[in-house]
C-alpha cells in the first residue's frame, strides 16, 4: 500500500471519494483548529493552504 497523499485545499470544508485506486463513499470533512484533517477512508492528509480565504465553500 502506498502512503498517503498530502493536498494542499483552499476550503476548510471539503468531500472526499479517494481516488482511482482507493475510491471510497464520499465523505464530507472539516478542518481541525490546526488547518489539517485526515480522511477517515483514504488516509488522504488534507492541508488548509496559509493564502485560503476564510469564507467556505458550500
Amino acid at each position: 500500500m502506498k502512503p498517503a497523499e498530502t493536498l494542499n485545499v483552499t476550503t476548510s470544508k471539503l468531500a472526499c471519494d479517494g481516488d482511482a485506486e482507493s475510491g471510497h463513499p464520499r465523505v464530507f470533512l472539516t478542518m481541525t483548529s490546526s488547518g489539517t484533517v485526515d480522511c477517515p477512508y483514504c488516509g488522504r492528509h488534507f492541508v488548509l493552504d496559509k493564502n485560503a480565504h476564510s469564507v467556505d465553500a458550500h
